[in-house]
């Protein structure tokens, strides 16, 4: 499993993993973690938890993964083939902001990232989402059809999700990562969060 710490990437095996992680009492995914800011901040404000930030796109991770958190980790990996060394273990899955192949894949319901979550999923684990109006609009969808798309999509696979809200701006402002600022001042803030549990 390839990670990355600044700009040194590096492989560790499945022992290695284990003992990053054995001592926790829950694992995070940020999953499409763009530059890592929200599974930093998390790491941070919940020491007792291992969070792992995963993205395909190393360039972008090179600020936050410099930090030396021990519990925080950063995994070089497409969410549609996720790495085999998470399997039951994580009890929280946070997507927030999806754009790009990780959003046509929550929208077209692919198989290859539905049962890669449920193959990382440990029992009851929650689903976090945050989806914007833009990113949706690209992809040819209004917001409010997009997120019900997702929503069908993540109930066929299994996920019971309960709890749909509109963000406003001011959360927007205050969630602790750089895309939602960007989007808190953009043209189009309009964003919703989905979540639920196995």
């Amino acid at each position: 499993m390839e990670t990355i710490q600044g700009k040194k990437s590096f492989d560790i095996n499945l022992n290695e993993f284990t003992l990053r992680h054995k001592n926790y009492n829950r694992l995070i995914l940020d999953l499409g973690t763009g530059d890592g800011k929200f599974a930093f901040h998390y790491a941070q404000t919940f020491p007792n938890h291992f969070v792992i930030g995963l993205d395909s796109c190393r360039e972008n991770l090179h600020e936050y993964s410099r930090a030396k958190l021990n519990n925080l980790l950063f995994i070089i990996a497409n969410a549609q083939s996720l790495p085999y060394e998470l399997h039951g273990l994580i009890s929280h899955i946070h997507i927030n902001f999806p754009w790009g192949s990780l959003l046509q894949s929550l929208l077209s319901g692919d198989a290859n990232l539905f049962c890669g979550l449920e193959k990382i999923s440990s029992p009851h684990a929650l689903i976090n989402l945050y989806l914007n109006a833009g990113a949706l609009n690209e992809q040819g969808w209004t917001l409010l059809k997009g997120v019900e798309q997702i929503q069908v999509n993540l109930r066929r696979a299994g996920w019971q999700i309960d709890n749909l809200k509109e963000i406003n701006i001011q959360t927007l402002k205050k969630f602790p990562s750089t895309w939602s600022k960007r989007l808190a001042y953009g043209r189009d803030p309009r964003a919703i969060s989905l979540s639920g549990c196995k």
